[in-house]
C-alpha cells in the first residue's frame, strides 16, 4: 500500500498552486487566446447558416494544435450532450481517440522507468501497438509472468508540466470572461477552471486513480456492477496495470438497454448520496458491458467526492426530488454551495415556478423566451453557482440521457425513474432516514417524478424519443436555442 493521503494532498496543493491567479498573462495565455481567436474568427466570414457549425470545427482544431491537455478538455465536452452545443459536441466527439500515439521505445522506457526493472522482469508479452490513446496516457494490452491478461495504462512523456502551464494560462482566461458573458456568472468559469485541475492533477498520478478505484468498488452493487481488478504491486505514479476486461462497448449492445439504464442510475445515486463517492466522468469509452451483463467501470481519472455535509446535502436534493419537497431541493442547494445560505427559500420558489405543474410545450414562443430570460435573471439574481459535485453530476446524466438515445430509446422513462427511485428508497430507507433526521421510509411520488422531466401530472408514459421532440419543440419556441445560447 502506498501513502494515498499523501499523494492526494500533493496533487490538491499542486491545483491550487495552479489556479492562483496572476496579475498579468503568461505567453501561453496570448498563445491560446489567438489560436481561438483566430479560427473561430474565420467562421465569421461563412455563411450565417453554416456559421455555428464552423465555430465548432474552429474551436476543435484550435484544441487539437493546443495540444493534450485541450485534447482533455475536448473530450470532457464530447460528453456533455444538452451542456453544450450540439455541434461542438459532435466536433469534440472526433478527439476521443484521436490522441498522437507516443513512440514505443518512449513507452517503453518510461514502463521500465517506473517499475524499476526490464519489461522482460514482469511480461510474457506485451504489444507495442497501443489499444487506445489519450490525452493523458496511452494503453497497451500485455501478459504477465503468471499468465494474467492486463491492460498496461502509461503516462506521457512531459505531459505534467504541459498541463501546469495550460491550466496557468486557462485560470487568467477564464477570470477575464466574468462580466463579460452573463451566463458565465451562472457556469462560473473559474470554478470550472478549478475543477478541472483538481481532476486532472489527480488523473496524472496512477496511484490516485487506482485508490479511486478501490473507493468507487465499494460503493457498486455486486452483480451488477464493478471495477477491474488492478496488481497494486505494479501500480507507480506513471504506470498502472489491471485485468483485461472482454466486454462491448455502451453503444454496441444488441438488448438489455433498459436494464443496463437501470443499473446506470442506480450506481450514480447510491455513490452520491450513501457512499459519499462517485465516478466523474462516464461517458461510452469509460465502460464496458461484460459477457455476465455487469457494468465494468474503468478510467477513474476523474472521480467526485463530497464531504458529510455536501453528503446529506445531496441526500436531500434528490430525495425531495423523488418526494416532491420543491423546498428540500432548494435546501439541498444550499447545503452544496449552488446558493446563498440567506435565500429566501419560498421566494424563490414562487419566482422559479417549484410548486406549480409547469409545460413549457403549450407556451407560446414569446412567453417561452420571456420564461426563460426570467428564469435566468432570477438564478442570477439570487447569487446562484454550479458546484464542482453539480458539475460532475450534471455531466452524467447528461450522459445518462444521450446514452438512453442509444441503447433503449423507447423505454418509458417515467416507469424507469419511478422504479429505480423506489428500489432505492427500499434498499436505503434507514440510512436515508439517519441521513436526513427523518422516521420511516420515504414514500415516493410519481407526479413530483413527472414535474421533474417536465410532464404534466395527467402523462401515463413518455419514452425518451418523445422527450427528444419535446425539447426540439421548447429549443424551437425559444427561437433556435437553449437557455445557456439565449442568455448569452
Amino acid at each position: 500500500m502506498f501513502e494515498v493521503e499523501n499523494y492526494r494532498q500533493e496533487a490538491s496543493l499542486r491545483a491550487r498552486e495552479w489556479t492562483r491567479l496572476r496579475a498579468l498573462p503568461g505567453f501561453r495565455s496570448l498563445q491560446i487566446a489567438l489560436v481561438i481567436g483566430v479560427r473561430v474568427g474565420r467562421a465569421w466570414f461563412k455563411p450565417k447558416a453554416s456559421r455555428r457549425h464552423n465555430i465548432a470545427v474552429g474551436v476543435v482544431e484550435a484544441f487539437e494544435k493546443l495540444g493534450p491537455t485541450f485534447v482533455k478538455l475536448a473530450q470532457i465536452i464530447s460528453a456533455g450532450d444538452g451542456v453544450f452545443p450540439d455541434e461542438l459536441v459532435r466536433e469534440c466527439k472526433r478527439l476521443r481517440d484521436q490522441a498522437a500515439i507516443e513512440s514505443w521505445d518512449s513507452v517503453s522506457e518510461t514502463i521500465e522507468r517506473e517499475l524499476g526493472g526490464p519489461l522482460e522482469r514482469y511480461f510474457a508479452t506485451i504489444e507495442r501497438e497501443p489499444i487506445a490513446a489519450a490525452s493523458i496516457a496511452q494503453v497497451h494490452r500485455g501478459v504477465l509472468l503468471n499468465g494474467a491478461e492486463v491492460v498496461v495504462k502509461v503516462r506521457r512523456r512531459g505531459i505534467h508540466d504541459r498541463v501546469e502551464r495550460d491550466v496557468r494560462a486557462l485560470t487568467w482566461l477564464a477570470h477575464k470572461m466574468i462580466g463579460r458573458i452573463p451566463v458565465a456568472s451562472l457556469a462560473n468559469p473559474p470554478v470550472l477552471v478549478e475543477l478541472f485541475a483538481e481532476c486532472i492533477t489527480e488523473e496524472l498520478d496512477f496511484r490516485l486513480e487506482t485508490e479511486n478505484m478501490r473507493q468507487v468498488s465499494a460503493t457498486l452493487i455486486d452483480g451488477v456492477s464493478r471495477v477491474p481488478e488492478v496488481f497494486e504491486d505494479l501500480v507507480r505514479e506513471g504506470v498502472m496495470i489491471m485485468e483485461f476486461v472482454e466486454g462491448e462497448k455502451l453503444g454496441e449492445i444488441a438488448e438489455g438497454g433498459e436494464l443496463i439504464l437501470k443499473q446506470l442510475m442506480s450506481i450514480m445515486i447510491e455513490g452520491a448520496t450513501i457512499h459519499g463517492v462517485f465516478h466523474g466522468d462516464l461517458h461510452g469509452g469509460n465502460m464496458i458491458v461484460s459477457k455476465s451483463g455487469e457494468i465494468v467501470l474503468i478510467d477513474f481519472g476523474i472521480t467526485a467526492r463530497l464531504d458529510e455535509r455536501e453528503r446529506v446535502s445531496f441526500a436531500k436534493l434528490l430525495l425531495s426530488g423523488m418526494t416532491g419537497d420543491w423546498r428540500g431541493q432548494i435546501q439541498g442547494l444550499v447545503g452544496l454551495g449552488a446558493l446563498p445560505a440567506d435565500v429566501d427559500i419560498d421566494t424563490l420558489g414562487r419566482e422559479l415556478k417549484l410548486d406549480v405543474d409547469f409545460d413549457p410545450t403549450k407556451l407560446s414562443p414569446e412567453d417561452l423566451a420571456a420564461e426563460l430570460q426570467n428564469l435566468s435573471k432570477t438564478l442570477l439574481g439570487s447569487g446562484a453557482k454550479l458546484p464542482k459535485s453539480l458539475m460532475l453530476w450534471a455531466k452524467n446524466i447528461v450522459f445518462v440521457d444521450s446514452a438512453i438515445g442509444e441503447i433503449a430509446p423507447e423505454t418509458d422513462l417515467i416507469g424507469v425513474l419511478s422504479e429505480v427511485a423506489g428500489e432505492f428508497v427500499q434498499r436505503n430507507g434507514a440510512v436515508l432516514g439517519e441521513l436526513l433526521g427523518t422516521t420511516g421510509r420515504p414514500d415516493i411520488d410519481v407526479d413530483a417524478i413527472k414535474r421533474g422531466i417536465g410532464v404534466s401530472r395527467d402523462t401515463e408514459r413518455i419514452t425518451w424519443r418523445e422527450m427528444r421532440e419535446r425539447r426540439e419543440t421548447i429549443i424551437n419556441r425559444a427561437g433556435g436555442s437553449s437557455l445557456f445560447k439565449k442568455v448569452s
